[in-house]
């Protein structure tokens, strides 16, 4: 991973018109290539935080700076908000339609999209004849159709089974090596509420606490690879885990 920062805040605040504080000054450094986990309670600021990463939202104070442009940043929901009424491949191109890119260019970057996920031979089916796994696989496709530096994901995976739900993680992680791999890092900035999947997923994981939000800890990951199912029975996959729960804990009361 690069030294470079993908994405870093200085003194981040955000009041809203009320008077909420939902941010207090928040400083954070994210360097390109890396995946970093944001979590914590409900309310604590966590999609806020993406939100003004994104650019979404304006800080009331502070800055926000990126590494990657505007068109270089992907934004994850927590449902796949696909359009009921077109195909998987016509999903998946909506933003290669928006930017004017030719079909004849679209198509394949599509296909690519598409197989990264393990959806290659779906591009002809309409959402309604999907699993909510395979449909949230039909947003992270055309979340990577633009070839991102950053990918922002907001708890994309908490509506899922248990069993889909792992499956996912196990392969964004997939997704994330072969990027770095492949001399094209993406650096990823993903919420979630599960202890679990944070540890499983990130290469560092922020702890936050609520009223303000702000991060209270920044934990490294397991070292072990390749992560897979046998590491969520490890040994120190579980002290991570158990070193969460507590930081969590701490952070709530």
């Amino acid at each position: 991973m690069s030294a470079l920062p993908a994405i870093e805040t200085t003194g981040l605040q955000l009041r809203y018109p009320n008077g909420t504080q939902a941010l207090a000054a928040l400083n954070l450094h994210v360097a390109e290539g890396e995946f970093v986990a944001l979590l914590g309670p409900s309310g604590c600021g966590k999609s806020t935080l993406l939100n003004l990463v994104a650019g979404l939202l304006q800080p009331s104070q502070g800055q926000v700076r990126r590494a990657a442009s505007e068109a270089d940043v992907s934004y994850v929901f927590q449902a796949p908000t696909l359009m009921p009424w077109a195909n998987v491949a016509a999903n998946v191109r909506l933003p290669l339609d928006l930017a004017r890119v030719p079909r004849h260019e679209a198509e394949p970057r599509v296909q690519q999209a598409l197989a990264a996920v393990g959806l290659g031979d779906a591009g002809a089916r309409h959402p309604h004849e999907l699993s909510g796994g395979m449909q949230m696989r039909v947003s992270i496709a055309r979340a990577l159709v633009t070839r991102p530096r950053l990918l922002l994901m907001d708890e994309p995976f908490g509506a899922l089974d248990e069993i889909t739900r792992h499956k996912l993680d196990t392969d964004l992680r997939t997704l994330w090596q072969q990027q770095a791999s492949s001399g094209q890092p993406l650096t990823v900035l993903f919420v979630t509420h599960s202890l679990a999947e944070a540890a499983f997923v990130a290469n560092r994981v922020l702890v936050m606490a609520p009223k303000p939000g702000r991060v209270v800890a920044d934990v490294p990951a397991c070292p072990e690879q390749p992560r897979d199912e046998w590491l969520r029975t490890s040994a120190p996959f579980n002290a991570l885990v158990r070193q969460l729960h507590q930081l969590l804990k701490e952070a709530s009361a």
